[in-house]
């Protein structure tokens, strides 16, 4: 194993000075530096990572928090693309990543409280927002350096969370149905609990009001964010007297699954049904018809959410920031006139 002394005896400088290259002492010149980080490189040194963080009472290490079953969460793009933004941030500042591997809400729960009173990870990213979350009330009584992405169902001004303004959003997009002449639009939405579903929905209903479209409660319905949840939905939606014209879904993943269910009923997008999404995933560009969607830039979303909470950890007093991502909608070829 390569030492210090290995790489001050190769530099030809002092085992001290190479400690002060690691550290990125200011005093060193950028010449130093650079000689001796050539000659680290050379004979493969590694920092002990591990007794450099005993001394500074720091792991380099974030949590992550998916929502309860990853496998299920990951077969959904938005998450490896968020882990991509968040991972961006953090190979800058030499941090590594603890993803939580969790099937119910329990055993993330019991993981986030091993991360925490174990001291594996100086900080936690939540990857969702529910109403009542037992992992948020923790942590936050803790006082825990966390990031949420999405709002807070309690505690909004006193954590910091990186959102979009999904109510807008939600509203935006269905009033674009509505200026397409559709009166009959439904609203497939993931879990009700989930804060982004909520404000979606909210976003939806009020532009339904507004165009004096009356709010029909057969036209709502709640699923998982998979494919599958996407076919059980227009099952129902296609079951009723008057099914709908044009349905807002939001979830990309959910839309695939409706997609494919509508081609297997014999209805074609956007002749027969229109169809509006949301997060512009890369598989709703490649769906056939691409798909409007709302672009809610899944990997700005993560890679702020790393900055905020990197920041919370070398600042314990740093205040909240309530950090909202500008979206936009990508029009495609799933939608047409009434």
């Amino acid at each position: 194993m390569v030492t210090i002394k290995d790489v001050a005896k190769a530099s030809g400088v002092s085992p001290s000075t190479v400690s002060r290259v690691i550290a990125d002492n200011p005093r060193i010149s950028a010449d130093t530096k650079k000689k001796v980080r050539k000659v680290m490189k050379k004979l493969g040194y590694h920092t002990n990572i591990n007794a450099r963080n005993l001394v500074v009472k720091s792991t380099k290490a974030i949590g992550v928090i998916m929502p309860s079953s990853t496998n299920k969460a990951l077969q959904n793009p938005f998450f490896p693309e968020i882990l991509r933004g968040i991972g961006s941030v953090i190979h800058k500042m030499q941090y590594s990543m603890s993803l939580s591997t969790g099937e119910t809400e329990d055993e993330i729960f019991e993981e986030v409280k091993r991360m925490v009173y174990g001291s594996y990870v100086d900080g936690v990213i939540l990857l969702y927002s529910r109403v009542d979350d037992s992992v948020t009330n923790f942590l936050y009584e803790q006082d825990f350096p966390f990031v949420i992405v999405g709002k807070p169902h309690e505690y909004v001004n006193e954590i910091t969370h990186v959102d979009n303004d999904n109510f807008r959003a939600g509203k935006e997009i269905t009033e674009y149905l509505v200026a397409k002449g559709h009166q009959k639009i439904a609203f497939i939405g993931g879990a009700s609990d989930l804060f982004v579903t909520m404000d979606r929905q909210a976003g939806y209903e009020s532009a339904l009001t507004e165009a004096g479209i009356g709010n029909c409660e057969e036209y709502k319905i709640h699923t998982e964010f998979l494919e599958s949840g996407g076919r059980g939905a227009v099952e129902s939606l296609f079951a009723l007297n008057s099914p709908p014209t044009g349905i807002v879904v939001s979830d990309d993943l959910i839309s695939l699954g409706v997609l494919s269910m509508l081609e297997d009923s014999g209805y074609h997008i956007p002749e027969d049904i229109s169809l509006v999404s949301f997060n512009n995933v890369y598989l709703s560009e490649i769906t056939r018809p691409p798909l409007t969607t709302v672009d809610v830039q899944i990997y700005k979303l993560g890679a702020q959410s790393a900055k905020a909470l990197i920041e919370k950890t070398l600042n314990k007093n740093e205040p909240a920031k309530r950090i909202i991502i500008p979206h936009r909608i990508v029009y495609r070829d799933s939608v047409s006139e009434r």
